[in-house]
């Protein structure tokens, strides 16, 4: 099996900063292995490719979304659940990548975090302009275990905000590779993604991908 961390990134530094920023939030910068991951997802989109899915309030999402793994999240006027079939195929979602899942151990050790196994991986994916709105991640059967997020593209502002949308606000930024992860009391912090942002230096990269690994069932 390709071994994700003896072969880093060539844009990635090989040495990980772990911040500790309180209550179980960890930012871990320049983690990830952009072009590898960004591999993965072209490939588990040409089998389940991004859409828009109904909120069941009767509204499209601002951000696109898909999934791999044994569950994938979905949305629609049923309500919000985690389904083992897409709904759009009404098959089965692409396996989650063994790359990610080393990954998401590596993430979890740094945190000094018991590493677990993830059923499921949401992929966001956010235009410019596009944004999260506050909310809490609450569809998990057990929503003790943390939610590791890795971000890739277009840098972002990551909002954290509590146990009340108007508590007060923690903001992160995040780079392409970076990771952050919710666990203990921030596992069920709302939470949110200010507008993304064009990069000047970058006007060609148009897109911030983020994938959020999580146990669900």
């Amino acid at each position: 099996m390709f071994d994700l961390f003896s072969h880093p990134d060539p844009i990635t530094p090989t040495q990980p900063e772990v911040l500790d920023l309180g209550d179980g939030v960890f930012h871990i910068k320049r983690l990830a292995p952009v072009e590898l991951c960004m591999l993965h997802i072209h490939r588990i989109l040409k089998f389940a490719p991004l859409r828009h899915m109904m909120t069941p309030m009767g509204h499209p999402t601002q951000v696109k979304m898909s999934n791999c793994g044994d569950y994938g999240w979905v949305s629609d006027e049923s309500g919000y659940r985690y389904s083992q079939l897409d709904p759009e195929s009404q098959r089965p979602w692409p396996c989650l990548p063994a790359e990610f899942l080393q990954l998401h151990k590596y993430a979890c050790q740094l945190a000094g975090l018991v590493p677990f196994q993830p059923d499921a991986c949401l992929i966001n994916c956010y235009e410019i302009g596009t944004a999260m709105g506050r909310h809490r991640d609450k569809d998990e059967q057990d929503t003790s275990w943390p939610i590791v997020s890795i971000s890739l593209g277009l840098s972002a502002v990551f909002q954290v905000f509590g146990d009340s949308r108007n508590a007060k606000t923690k903001n992160i930024q995040l780079d392409s590779g970076d990771v952050v992860i919710l666990s203990g009391a921030s596992r069920q912090y709302y939470h949110g993604v200010k507008p993304v942002k064009l990069d000047p230096l970058q006007p060609n990269l148009t897109q911030r991908y983020n994938l959020t690994l999580r146990k669900s069932q």
